[in-house]
C-alpha cells in the first residue's frame, strides 16, 4: 500500500485530493492548521500542524512515506489576494520553504507542489496561448503569483541537489461543493452562487468590474485527477491544469443564474478584478491523457445547489431551489 501526505487537506482542493487517494488505495495522512470545514476528512491519520513552524513541518513527513502534495498556503479570492498581500508572501513562503527542506532531509523521492496560473502576466482578451514557458520574463499581476514562482523555483533546487521527482501543477481557477462560499476568501464561482442564491428571481447583484475579465474555471473532481497523473507521470517543469473553456464574468453569471433558474440584473462596481484575460495551453497535461470531463455548466449544476443548501443552513432566509 503506497503512502502519501496531503498537505493543505483541510482546504478545498486538499480534502479532495484525500478522498481521491483513497480511492486509488493509499494509506493518506492529512495535514493542516484546520480539520477540513464541511464534510469529516478521509485521511487515516490528520494531523493539526502550523507548518509555518519548521519543528511541525518536519513531523508532518515523519514516517515511511512515498509522495508528498504540497497544496497548503494562505490564500482566497481576488478580494482576499489584493487585502493580504504581506500575509500571504510571509505565511505561503514560510509553509513552502520549511515543506520541501523537511521533505529533502526526511528522503521523500515523489513531490508535488500546487502552483497557480497568477504567476502568469496579464493578457489581452483573443492572445494566442501561452504555454508554461510564457512564465518568463516573469510579471505576475499580484505577490501571490510571485511567491508561486519563487516557491517553483526553490521547489526544483532542492529536486536537482536531492535528486527528489518534483511535479509542479498551475492551477486555473477551481470551484465545486465543499469549497469556501463567504467570508472574503472564496473564488469567482462559489462567489457568484451564493450571490444568485441570496436574492429573489428578478434580483440584482454586485459584480466587480466590468465584467468582461476573461477566465477558466476547473472543476474540482477534474483538478484532482490532473494532480495524480501528473505526479505519476514522466513530465518536468510546471505544467498548466485547467479546463479549455474560457467565459467572461458576466457569463459565469448567466451560467449560474440559468442553474438557479432565476433571471438575474447584475450591477458592476469597483473592485479587485485581477488580470484582464487568460489563454493557456494545456498541451502538457493533455500528453498524461487527461482531459476535463467537466464543462461549467455541468460543474456549477453540482456546485450551485450546494452551496445553496449552505446557505439555508446559514441563515435559513432562501427558499427552494427553482428546478
Amino acid at each position: 500500500m503506497k503512502q502519501a501526505v496531503v498537505c493543505g487537506a483541510g482546504g478545498f482542493i486538499g480534502s479532495h485530493l484525500v478522498k481521491y487517494l483513497k480511492r486509488e488505495g493509499y494509506r493518506v495522512r492529512g495535514v493542516d492548521i484546520k480539520c477540513p470545514e464541511f464534510a469529516p476528512t478521509e485521511a487515516d491519520d490528520f494531523q493539526i500542524l502550523d507548518l509555518r513552524e519548521k519543528e511541525q513541518a518536519e513531523a508532518a513527513i515523519d514516517g515511511n512515506f512515498d509522495e508528498v502534495y504540497q497544496l497548503a498556503a494562505d490564500m482566497g479570492g481576488m478580494g482576499f489576494i489584493h487585502s493580504a498581500e504581506c500575509e500571504i508572501m510571509h505565511n505561503s513562503a514560510l509553509i513552502n520553504i520549511n515543506m520541501i527542506h523537511a521533505a529533502a532531509n526526511a528522503g521523500i523521492k515523489r513531490y508535488f507542489f500546487s502552483s497557480s496560473a497568477c504567476v502568469y502576466r496579464d493578457m489581452k482578451p483573443g492572445e494566442p496561448e501561452m504555454d508554461e514557458s510564457g512564465a518568463y520574463p516573469a510579471m505576475p499581476d499580484n505577490e501571490y503569483g510571485w511567491e508561486k514562482l519563487y516557491a517553483e523555483r526553490m521547489t526544483m533546487a532542492y529536486g536537482r541537489r536531492f535528486n527528489m521527482l518534483i511535479r509542479i501543477a498551475r492551477f486555473q481557477n477551481c470551484y465545486g461543493p465543499e469549497g469556501t462560499w463567504r467570508g472574503g476568501r472564496e473564488k469567482a464561482p462559489a462567489a457568484m452562487c451564493r450571490k444568485v442564491a441570496e436574492v429573489e428571481n428578478g434580483g440584482t447583484i454586485e459584480v466587480w468590474g466590468d465584467g468582461t475579465a476573461v477566465r477558466s474555471y476547473t472543476y474540482v473532481d477534474d483538478m484532482v485527477d490532473g494532480i495524480y497523473r501528473l505526479i505519476h507521470c514522466d513530465l518536468e517543469g510546471a505544467v498548466n491544469i485547467g479546463s479549455p473553456e474560457y467565459y467572461t464574468v458576466d457569463e459565469l453569471v448567466a451560467i449560474v443564474a440559468e442553474v438557479a433558474g432565476k433571471n438575474i440584473k447584475v450591477k458592476h462596481i469597483p473592485g479587485p478584478v485581477g488580470v484582464q484575460s487568460r489563454n493557456f495551453s494545456n498541451a502538457r497535461i493533455y500528453s498524461t491523457g487527461w482531459q476535463a470531463r467537466y464543462s461549467l455548466q455541468q460543474g456549477i449544476a453540482a456546485t450551485y445547489p450546494w452551496i445553496e443548501r449552505q446557505l439555508r443552513a446559514y441563515d435559513g432566509k432562501v427558499g427552494p431551489m427553482k428546478q
